[in-house]
């Protein structure tokens, strides 16, 4: 046997691998991960490094190779845990180890730059700590309520008696589940062990770290995406210094490199943010509990609408489940809903319900505030009547098709296609066609029809400059503008007592998006949409525009009845298939000649047909992605369902190793991505 050793674990010398022969001595005791002594250059000083791969084959002459010459001593250090999960991380989800290593490894680069936006903003997170630490002197914290206190009390007990155990705390949006965390995190923090703490969205990244550096201070630390690689390094330089016990941070934060980890809490692990979209595609919500196992920390999930994945493994009882029915504060706002195929029969046109205009109108007058938001995700592609609600759908697949030049419909699972016409099928009616409004054309008509207004808007244009999210959020919490109209990054966290009305405008146009998880993202967006409403004294009010009234999705979010949705849905995963009563994985193949990908595809659809000799797993495609070319590149996907999740890593394995020995595939690149959140 020969190891594959890593001597220099910064990124820019990952590349560097040596190999060393493993002595009779120490065979069977090494393990990807472990720190060991070799003997290193030429004058074959000992040096520590980690093992990162094991052969069978040596890939020099086998007689320069040298000797490892021991185990380091001590205890496992916080780069070799990081190694073994990188290592897991890389035959869970597919990729190179090189390429785990550079996800799970902090980036070294220093920053000679003048006090950066971040530094600027840690100084003002600590004064405001130190003032609410000097009004907190045994009576300025709030006053958990029953359920929270029943919740933190569960926690604290089993920490404190060694339980390390997966959680997810489960309350309706308002329902304070931040206060829970932060006496969890208190509980960990007292023992002397560090906690990080995962946010989906860098929009939530100011309003999240403001609340726990007033009860943490100065041992709190933030990451978000927008810093640079000097700013990130700052902030790791001060975890390697034991300066920091709480990091904050979206996915990237999971891999802060504490060395006595107690906790990981996981704030709307619903999101598909948590999802990373470049190889290895893995998925934090998995790799926080496997980070969990090896280091003997606890997870805790929050969330108001949990994936179907998160509930589905609460109700077999390797999650457990802390619920919270109540909101903390304000009650839970009225729901109504819209049917626009109704407004379009009564000679009403516009984006804005009759409804919804006067909603805006009468919390004007009364200096209250109105959020607005848009649900475009999804938006381009399905087709639908204005005037009964009719979508295109796969005959074959249950998920809507979409729309390609050509007036083609197309089908993204299994390639189905069928022509678009210009007339309903259903009613006839000629109003068919893809949502072609967008935010800024959404705020001109708000300004044509309330000029009085202040109007904020926050979408991906509004926000490019690295102070862009906060300096909108500041300005509406300030009671600076009126109305705060937005895409999705609106509706997740925020927390502003002055909002009495949220309007959803669209709500269907994520309800056909062409994936599976369509009618789950769409409850999820609409129940936390509703939750932004009414959270002070005043009593809130929501209001869904839809064109398909009808769907569970869109009832039971009127009606924030999620284990009711929950059992919908999960009864329409049985019946298609899906995850989590299947796996699914996608295998994405890319390249510039069009005729040879496609022939590469077909090939390796065979490969793992034949591969599959239980026949346990369905291929399907290969198909034609959402956008077929991107930068001159071509696309297909294949995509594979199966119930055994270890048997099809074995079979990505096998098409992994086929792939490396057919030079077939020299020019088309081929990347594994298993329950794909984000379809192509």
């Amino acid at each position: 046997m020969y190891a594959d050793i890593i001597i220099d674990i910064t990124h820019e010398k990952l590349d560097r691998i040596f190999q060393y022969s493993i002595p009779s001595h120490l065979e069977g005791m090494l393990e990807i991960g472990m720190e060991v002594v070799v003997p290193f250059g030429r004058g074959n000083h000992p040096k520590n490094g980690y093992i990162i791969g094991f052969s069978r084959e040596p890939s020099y002459d086998r007689t320069k190779l040298k000797a490892i010459q021991k185990a380091a001593p001590g205890r496992m250090s916080i780069e070799a845990r990081l190694i073994s999960l990188a290592a897991w991380i890389k035959e869970e989800y597919g990729g190179t180890m090189i390429q785990a290593l550079k996800t799970v490894l902090p980036v070294k680069k220093e920053t000679r730059s003048r006090t950066s936006s971040l530094e600027q903003f840690s100084l003002e997170q600590k004064e405001a700590a130190r003032q609410k630490q000097e009004y907190e002197r045994q009576g300025g914290r709030p006053v958990l309520n029953k359920e929270q206190q029943e919740a933190a009390d569960l926690f604290r007990e089993e920490f404190c008696k060694g339980v390390r155990d997966t959680y997810l705390l489960y309350g309706v949006t308002g329902s304070g589940k931040t206060e829970v965390y932060l006496s969890m995190m208190e509980t960990v923090v007292s023992q002397g062990k560090q906690v990080i703490v995962m946010i989906p969205e860098i929009a939530l990244t100011y309003q999240t770290a403001l609340r726990f550096c007033e009860r943490f201070g100065d041992r709190v630390a933030i990451l978000h995406s927008r810093m640079s690689p000097g700013e990130r390094y700052h902030q790791m330089e001060r975890v390697k210094q034991g300066e920091i016990q709480v990091m904050i941070g979206p996915r990237s934060a999971l891999f802060t490199p504490f060395s006595d980890l107690g906790l990981i809490v996981m704030d709307e692990e619903h999101e598909g943010t948590y999802k990373s979209e470049q190889v290895p595609r893995y998925h934090a919500r998995e790799v926080a509990r496997k980070r969990g196992e090896l280091e003997g920390a606890s997870i805790v999930l929050g969330s108001a609408t949990p994936s179907v994945e998160t509930f589905f493994q609460c109700e077999e009882g390797t999650i457990r489940k802390l619920t919270l029915q109540n909101r903390a504060e304000g009650r839970l706002p009225s729901v109504r809903t819209v049917d626009m195929r109704e407004e379009l029969r009564e000679g009403h046109t516009g984006i804005f319900s009759r409804l919804l205009l006067e909603g805006i109108r009468t919390r004007l007058e009364k200096k209250e505030q109105v959020m607005l938001f848009l649900n475009r995700r999804g938006y381009a592609g399905f087709v639908s009547c204005r005037s009964c609600g009719y979508v295109a759908m796969c005959r074959h697949c249950d998920v809507a098709l979409s729309e390609h030049r050509g007036k083609k419909l197309v089908c993204h699972y299994c390639g189905y296609e069928e022509a678009r016409t210009n007339t309903c099928p259903k009613c006839g009616s000629p109003y068919i066609g893809g949502f072609k409004a967008g935010t800024q054309k959404v705020e001109e008509l708000l300004q044509k029809e309330f000029p009085e207004a202040r109007v904020l808007r926050m979408d991906m244009d509004s926000t490019k400059g690295k102070e862009g999210h906060r300096r909108i959020l500041e300005t509406f919490g300030a009671g600076e503008a009126d109305i705060l109209l937005g895409t999705q990054m609106i509706v997740k966290g925020h927390d502003y007592s002055g909002v009495t009305l949220v309007g959803v405008l669209a709500a269907d146009l994520s309800l056909y998006a062409d994936d599976y998880l369509a009618a789950e993202r769409t409850f999820q967006l609409l129940v936390q949409a509703a939750g932004r409403a009414g959270r002070g004294e005043k009593k809130g009010e929501v209001i869904i525009q839809t064109y398909n009234p009808e769907h569970y999705s869109i009832q039971l979010a009127a009606t924030q009845q999620y284990e009711a949705f929950y059992q919908k849905e999960l009864y329409y995963r049985e019946m298609m298939e899906y995850p989590p009563i299947s796996h699914l994985a996608a295998v994405i193949l890319s390249g510039k000649d069009k005729e040879r990908l496609q022939t590469a595809a077909e090939y390796l659809k065979k490969f793992m047909e034949k591969a599959d000799r239980k026949q346990e797993m369905r291929v399907i495609g290969p198909a034609v992605p959402t956008v077929e070319k991107v930068s001159d590149i071509y696309r297909k996907v294949i995509y594979l369902k199966g119930k055994d999740r270890k048997y099809m890593a074995r079979i990505k394995d096998l098409t992994e190793a086929y792939i490396e020995i057919n030079r077939g595939f020299s020019e088309v690149k081929v990347q594994f991505d298993f329950h794909p959140m984000n379809f192509l």
